[in-house]
């Protein structure tokens, strides 16, 4: 439960430090004075969406920060989590924490939606529209629904795949069947060439030798010639290998005199052997220098045509290679279009056959859950002086004692299965179930709303409950009613309710005054926990308005006197 509430510098809240216990805790104050802002900062502490115009006028940041106390819970519904924090900055920056350590804002939501479920006035909003009673549905028996929900998405998610590869068949048949030629006639240009990855780079570097084979060989032939001494200049009669040789020979005959001798004589040696070595390439390569027209003449044909395939299907040869395998690849999903048809046909229909199963599952699990909820809330509903009402879940036409009947429709799929529910209620005996947001008033909302969240509550693990506007549109007997409802709801979980109506206060077990004050420079709120006849004024208050007499104290005093005997008798009866 929560056990510490921290509020800095949030909207007209300047700092307020609340102490909450078990039990049902009420919170009361004049209108204005601050109760809903409470219940906003502790919203946006357990992850809603902050807003920079709730940071206090004339400071950086506001700072919510709530402590949970664990310590009474069953070990497997404890979430671990001792501290919450908020920071929202005025500049739009908001950073949240768990336990100190900083964490996402989706990280923050997840976490703390174990802890604390909080019921304000969009509630009723949200329970007038059709669109969110199938999620009421589904929430209130998530242990076996959620587990069917995921089989209809991964149903969905292949069925949906599998439906739109079709449909992109279909679409781009006509188009790929008018391209069937100009497809083939590509690919066999490329497969009549066959062109070799490396091929036009070794060719150009070819043709260039061909075109330059007259400077190749007198260069060769003239290096070779002196090497070899052929070219030595007249009565020299030595070549440069046997130059060289000899000086390797003669400081051969010193090397043993010192190192640097040695190694003169070693590069001798080395230079000899390299210098004959040269002269053998340069003898070889005067031997293919010489090439015949023909040859010059095929190979700028070949370079011409894959300069041509290169400028229609890519940059370099390696491109163009790319640009066949993927154009053979085209051209043999046109050529086998109708086997793919009668494949992609046969995987829609397996995944669509495994959709509507899940479905169907799912719609079963929806069916036996709805039966359960209308129990309860009509239970509810008549326990909170409903005596006559009757509440249902209503699924959509084409659906019966057995799920849906007759043929389904795959438009009728969705990601969440193929269900419409829409919540009705009969308030009086002989009257049809009418949907709710046609007949319901502000106080009927506010009480279909307790009777849901009473119901939904005994199977979920949250450990406490805010409710804010849970009084709205009622009075008198109904609001003791509610009253006696939120203590006995009380009895398994925290409760903490705003309220201004007397008839509720009176159950508080603990119970908290909010007001707002002024000075010369500023407004700011306070929070303080009454008890005793503090208590006993506060509900005077609620009673009487303002002014507070002897005889509003009396009421006080007896109504809260009665509603202790009414908390107790209720629950002798529930045990």
């Amino acid at each position: 439960m929560i056990s510490h509430i921290l509020i800095r510098d949030f909207a007209i809240i300047e700092n307020i430090d609340i102490d909450l216990h078990g039990g049902l805790g009420i919170i009361t104050g004049e209108t204005g004075a601050g109760k809903s802002i409470i219940i906003e900062a502790v919203s946006m502490a357990l992850g809603a969406r902050a807003d920079t115009a709730m940071v206090r006028h004339g400071r950086d940041k506001a700072l919510i920060q709530i402590l949970i106390d664990e310590s009474g819970m069953p070990e497997g519904e404890r979430t671990g989590i001792e501290l919450l924090s908020r920071e929202i900055s005025k500049e739009g920056k908001s950073v949240c924490r768990i336990d100190g350590e900083i964490v996402t804002l989706s990280r923050l939501r997840e976490r703390a939606a174990h802890i604390a479920d909080i019921h304000g006035q969009y509630d009723h909003q949200r329970l007038l529209d059709p669109e969110n009673h199938i999620g009421v549905v589904d929430s209130f028996r998530a242990d076996y629904i959620d587990d069917a929900k995921a089989r209809v998405g991964e149903a969905w998610k292949a069925y949906s795949s599998a439906k739109r590869s079709l449909d992109d068949l279909l679409a781009g048949e006509a188009q790929s069947r008018r391209e069937l030629d100009f497809v083939r006639y590509e690919v066999g240009e490329i497969d009549a060439a066959n062109p070799v990855s490396g091929e036009y780079e070794r060719l150009v570097v070819d043709l260039k030798i061909m075109q330059n084979s007259e400077r190749i060989y007198e260069a060769l032939s003239s290096a070779y010639g002196h090497l070899s001494g052929e070219l030595s200049p007249e009565g020299a009669g030595m070549s440069a290998s046997e130059g060289v040789a000899s000086s390797e020979r003669a400081l051969r005959e010193v090397s043993d005199i010192s190192d640097e001798y040695r190694a003169m004589s070693e590069a001798a040696a080395d230079a000899a052997f390299r210098i004959d070595e040269l002269a053998r390439a340069l003898r070889d390569s005067m031997d293919g220098v010489e090439f015949s027209e023909q040859v010059i003449n095929d190979t700028i044909s070949r370079i011409d045509v894959l300069e041509r395939l290169m400028s229609k299907y890519g940059k370099t040869i390696d491109a163009v290679i790319e640009y066949r395998d993927k154009a053979a690849a085209r051209l043999e999903a046109i050529e086998n279009l109708d086997e793919a048809k009668e494949r992609l046909a046969a995987e829609l229909s397996v995944a669509e056959s495994a959709l509507a199963a899940a479905s169907m599952e799912l719609s079963r699990y929806r069916r036996k859950a709805a039966e359960e909820l209308e129990a309860g809330v009509t239970r509810q509903l008549r326990e909170l002086n409903f005596n006559d009402a009757v509440f249902k879940a209503a699924f959509a036409k084409g659906y019966g004692e057995d799920g849906w009947q007759g043929e389904v429709d795959p438009a009728d799929f969705g990601a969440g299965g193929i269900d419409e529910i829409e919540f009705l209620l009969s308030s009086n005996k002989g009257q049809p179930p009418l949907p709710v947001a046609r007949i319901a008033s502000g106080g009927e909302m506010s009480r279909i709303m307790l009777a849901l969240k009473s119901v939904i509550g005994e199977f979920d693990s949250i450990p406490t409950m805010i409710f804010d506007e849970i009084d709205a549109g009622i009075s008198g007997i109904t609001a003791s009613v509610v009253g006696e409802k939120l203590k006995r709801m009380a009895g398994s979980r925290q409760i903490v309710c705003i309220t201004h109506l007397p008839q509720i206060a009176a159950y508080a077990d603990s119970h908290y005054v909010i007001a707002k004050r002024s000075d010369d420079a500023r407004t700011y709120t306070t929070v303080v926990a009454i008890d005793g006849e503090d208590r006993v004024d506060e509900v005077a208050r609620l009673i009487g308005g303002r002014d507070v007499t002897d005889t509003t104290r009396a009421s006080a005093r007896e109504l809260i006197e009665a509603s202790g005997a009414a908390a107790r008798q209720g629950s002798g009866s529930q045990n």
